[in-house]
């Protein structure tokens, strides 16, 4: 049986809209960043989505130029679910050894005998410059190994100001968009503002969830054809 959350329970009393804080043993799928303690939820996941690097360019050297930087946990040995290979972009504008150093490291991943299904790319595009971000994306589709998928994330703010073409064009592109209703370290507190919107991408798209955070979840979602679950950010506790 579930714990009663006193919040919860004031919420129904007061007659204000009650909203569950996310509770990670409820999901399968996990974002894993560097930084973040391992949890026993981990032992039912199905999907792992694992930080390995960032791509980015010093403003205090720039210099330096843009630049692959390793990050997260070293390679380990998975042998259940699929795992998604992630790398955090600041820029668009990759070096060649960029490509180089992140296709070489996902091979490594596969090589050790872990079930990488794909890479994500962790970049917020503003959708006035979405059209930039699908360049890229066409791009990296074209230098990846065609038996990997690519994910990226999304804002929420795409079904509603994104132009539907500039949209459309990512379709056989990406094989899906999670779309994270959080920012930092909290939901968004107007996130549900934007869900009924989420059908008009056209693409396959999940939810992107924050351990501890906000949400409820809306009747309509479970039967929106391009609905393909929920991701949840971890967080130390």
């Amino acid at each position: 049986m579930r714990r009663f959350h006193v919040g919860l329970l004031l919420a129904l009393l007061s007659g204000a809209p009650a909203h569950a804080a996310v509770d990670a043993r409820d999901h399968d799928a996990f974002w894993l960043w560097s930084g973040v303690k391992s949890q026993p939820v981990l032992a039912q996941a199905k999907s792992l989505y694992i930080l390995q690097g960032q791509i980015s360019e010093s403003r205090r050297y720039p210099q330096r130029g843009v630049r692959f930087i390793a990050q997260g946990m070293a390679i380990p040995r998975l042998t259940q679910g699929e795992v998604w290979v992630v790398y955090r972009a600041h820029t668009l504008r990759w070096p060649d050894s960029a490509y180089t150093q992140l296709l070489g490291q996902v091979e490594r991943w596969q090589q050790a005998g872990n079930p990488v299904v794909g890479i994500q790319i962790d970049f917020d595009a503003r959708t006035r410059y979405l059209n930039e971000y699908v360049d890229f994306l066409k791009d990296l589709r074209h230098r990846l190994p065609a038996h990997y998928r690519l994910s990226i994330t999304g804002l929420m703010d795409w079904s509603s100001n994104a132009d539907p073409v500039v949209i459309g064009q990512l379709s056989g592109v990406i094989d899906e968009v999670v779309v994270q209703t959080y920012q930092g370290r909290h939901s968004i507190p107007n996130y549900a503002a934007y869900l009924p919107r989420l059908n008009r991408l056209g693409l396959p798209f999940k939810v992107g969830l924050i351990q501890g955070g906000d949400w409820d979840e809306p009747g309509y979602l479970q039967d929106s054809e391009w609905f393909r679950g929920y991701v949840v950010f971890l967080q130390n506790q």
